[in-house]
């Protein structure tokens, strides 16, 4: 059993174990989540029909939509499972749910095999991984905020926020292992199923981890006074003072900090490929090499929360992302060697060096804005009903508002056929965000727990 101190948090010689095990299998699950985009380029061949290739990828870009707009609903379901039975066993489910769903798209059939079936079942098995992360991200990290001592939630439940980035990270890393191990037909063949399929044995062993973990001290505690909420789902949304947090969490926080994350890490990604046509395996490198240089500021930032306060960082983080996002883009065009007078030869000579630059400005922009949330969120919501009503915001925010962004921004590139048309989008949800999240939002960086509630 864990040594707790006296007010229900772990001592700090064992919290970095429920860290580990927690960040472990969140991590899984975004790798799960994003082989399906960072592949979405070949998986529009395998699914869709050939022959309207801008369709097709319009097609797997709005299957991959989905999996973000179910978030929400995998949010109630498991939110409310979390605050009655156990955060621990809700994300337990989840991880278990988001592994079949991976690897059985690994085993899937094309579109050549078994005609439109073959993208109504991808779809199927999208909605089922938008359904486990759903209920994953508000477990991880509402069982790290509650072991946390009060003074220090930004800085740990920050290790969780990495999570999604290395999981993005890993993914590609992954594909490119894989395609620079084959013959690039093959790759497209058959080779791009093996990194879905290596997901078994990863939630295997994450599975294994997990099972090793109590639950979580604060909500045991509340637990035994008899302080559970018999109905989250009521008490989140129909409380009118719960439902305005609710409204408030999503419109001035989670909103512009999905747009920002899914900008400066798939939509620069769709962008590099279809748009400044950089070859596949290049601008892969350049998303990881970004990616993994800026790492390590979502706990620079989370641990700065703890000091100056979640607000100030996160609505920073949205305004200079929206007022930056214009003039890094024009240099993404200009660097990749893309010629409107000679398409044809566009990308077959990019400054790597700044690309990549310009891609980790935008992951920067993604750390100032994700690095503090997770503990903004547990800290806005009082214990009883803290899974449900942090879940679901921060998934309308990421799944919808942020799901929507490469699919919108690729929409009205290719309708427009102005290059930087897709950007209006993140550009305008980030506003609303800054304007809302400043004028609203309170800081609770400093607020106290002792046991199940909030002082």
């Amino acid at each position: 059993m864990a040594t707790t101190t006296a007010n229900g948090t772990l001592a700090p010689s064992t919290i970095w174990k429920v860290i580990a095990a927690s960040s472990a299998g969140t991590l899984i699950e975004w790798y799960d989540f994003y082989i399906f985009g960072s592949l979405a380029t070949i998986i529009s061949a395998q699914f869709f029909p050939k022959g309207h290739e801008t369709a097709a990828l319009l097609g797997t870009l709005a299957t991959f939509a989905t999996g973000f707009i179910v978030r929400p609903f995998g949010a109630l379901v498991f939110g409310r499972v979390g605050d009655v039975v156990g955060r621990k066993y809700a994300f337990m489910v989840t991880l278990l749910i988001m592994g079949l769903a991976t690897t059985a798209i690994g085993l899937l059939p094309n579109f050549e095999q078994i005609g439109f079936l073959a993208p109504v079942l991808l779809l199927v098995l999208r909605l089922l991984q938008g359904l486990a992360l759903g209920g994953e991200y508000g477990g991880a990290a509402t069982y790290v905020a509650e072991h946390s001592p009060d003074g220090k939630r930004g800085y740990y439940t920050s290790f969780i926020q990495t999570t999604a980035t290395l999981g993005l990270f890993v993914s590609l890393g992954v594909i490119l292992v894989t395609r620079l191990n084959m013959a690039d037909a093959s790759f497209k063949d058959w080779g791009w199923r093996i990194p879905f399929l290596l997901s078994v044995v990863l939630v295997i062993v994450s599975y294994m981890i997990r099972r090793k973990m109590s639950e979580s001290p604060v909500f045991m505690k509340m637990k035994e006074e008899g302080k559970a909420s018999k109905r989250p789902l009521h008490d989140s949304f129909m409380h009118p003072q719960n439902r305005r947090l609710v409204i408030l969490a999503l419109l001035g926080a989670t909103a512009g900090q999905g747009v920002v994350w899914y900008t400066g890490q798939f939509y620069a990604l769709y962008y590099l490929q279809t748009v400044l046509k950089v070859d596949f395996v290049l601008a892969n490198q350049i998303i990881a090499v970004a990616l993994l240089l800026g790492t390590p500021f979502f706990v620079v930032f989370g641990a700065l929360s703890d000091k100056i306060g979640r607000k100030p960082i996160m609505m920073a983080g949205c305004l200079i992302a929206a007022l930056s996002y214009y003039p890094i883009y024009q240099g993404m065009e200009f660097y990749s060697d893309w010629s409107a007078a000679n398409p044809t030869a566009a990308g077959i000579n990019p400054n790597v060096a700044m690309l990549t630059f310009l891609v980790w400005i935008q992951v920067m922009f993604v750390t100032m804005v994700y690095g503090p949330i997770a503990a903004f969120l547990v800290e806005l919501f009082p214990v009883q009903i803290r899974y449900t009503s942090m879940s679901l915001p921060y998934h309308i925010g990421n799944g919808v508002f942020g799901g929507l962004v490469p699919f919108i921004g690729t929409a009205l590139v290719a309708s427009t056929g102005n290059h930087f048309a897709g950007l209006a989008y993140p550009i305008s949800i980030a506003v609303m965000t800054f304007i809302i999240g400043t004028i609203y939002i309170k800081e609770n960086r400093n607020v106290q727990w002792h046991g199940p509630t909030k002082t």
